[in-house]
């Protein structure tokens, strides 16, 4: 068994998914797209979007999509744990280009350098090193 958190975009699914690779969390490493290679395609607005995408890099795995019909991301976050001060900066300062940083990066009460941000795509991210 596995946990794995899955993200609803409506319609940016691609750019966010580009965005954290550019971020430097990993790649695309599957993707079913609506009205492409025989699947189906109920809104003709979706057609060529994302209807299902595996995203992986090391220690991560999520999945992801566009629905035209999704909720807005809310209480929910995806939290990577860091052993590397300054790549957890490098990848926080790149998360956080564009988006809110609602926790600045920096050593927290609990002794690790820590930080949380919503991104451009109102994904919530929160980097925690131990140092």
């Amino acid at each position: 068994m596995q946990l794995s958190n899955y993200l609803f975009f409506t319609t940016s699914c691609k750019q966010a998914l580009e965005f954290y690779t550019q971020c430097g969390l990993g790649k695309i490493t599957d993707m079913l797209c609506y009205g492409i290679d025989g699947m189906p395609v109920r809104n003709e607005l979706m057609r060529g979007k994302i209807m299902h995408a595996r995203f992986e890099g090391p220690g991560v795995l999520f999945f992801a999509s566009d629905n035209d019909d999704a909720e807005p991301m809310r209480g929910s976050a995806h939290i990577l744990q860091m052993k590397d001060k300054q790549l957890t900066k490098q990848i926080f300062d790149k998360l956080a280009d564009g988006g809110t940083i609602t926790t600045p990066l920096d050593t927290q009460v609990w002794g690790d350098y820590f930080g949380k941000l919503t991104d451009k795509f109102g994904v919530q991210w929160m980097l925690n090193c131990t140092v």
